[in-house]
């Protein structure tokens, strides 16, 4: 093929690839306007804190002035707001996943919410919804545990609660609640229990 045909050119090593039909065109050269379709690439997938764009923007070399500026103008708009992502997540992985408090506030304090938001985020769950949730978890799992010696059921019930961030008081109360409302002996399940 001649270099004037309209077909595609041979491939070089080296070459750069060729663009597919809706593909951005190259990265612009000028640092914030990197910065800013980086931040708008990551935020059209979900939801990122301030602290995780900004360490995307770091591992991309965009300069540190130049990361401050898109950041502060993304949080003016509304773009980056650590504080509804925190809700949203509390929210989110509390009914889907069940977590408690505890794993919810290390899981937010990963990605970068400040200590202050995190508490106001994860304070929105009450000590009762925790516990409606842990039971809830418990009697799903209940089943599967059947036929097992008790002391073995206590521990895979108390231990998957303890996974999912409850301490140990409420797990190994709720357990024995679930436990004797199917039946156990009370004064059996104490000698298996730990004290909380």
């Amino acid at each position: 093929m001649s270099e004037d045909s309209d077909g595609p050119a041979p491939s070089r090593a080296g070459a750069e690839p060729s663009r597919r039909a809706g593909e951005p065109t190259a990265e612009p050269k000028d640092p914030v306007e990197r910065a800013r379709a980086i931040c708008l690439r990551l935020l059209t997938g979900t939801p990122r804190t301030r602290r995780q764009l900004a360490d995307a923007l770091r591992r991309r070399e965009i300069p540190d002035e130049a990361a401050q500026q898109v950041l502060d103008r993304f949080e003016e708009v509304g773009l980056i707001d650590d504080a509804a992502f925190a809700d949203a997540w509390v929210d989110s992985r509390h009914h889907s996943r069940g977590l408690a408090r505890r794993a919810l506030a290390r899981e937010l304090r990963t990605k970068g919410v400040d200590a202050a938001t995190v508490d106001e985020a994860v304070g929105r769950l009450d000590s009762d919804q925790e516990a409606e949730t842990a039971r809830a978890l418990v009697d799903r799992k209940l089943r599967t545990t059947r036929g097992l010696p008790r002391e073995k059921r206590i521990r895979r019930l108390a231990g998957m609660l303890a996974r999912r961030g409850y301490a140990e008081g409420l797990a190994l109360r709720v357990v024995r609640q679930a436990l004797e409302e199917e039946g156990e002996d009370p004064e059996l399940l104490e000698e298996h229990l730990p004290e909380a």
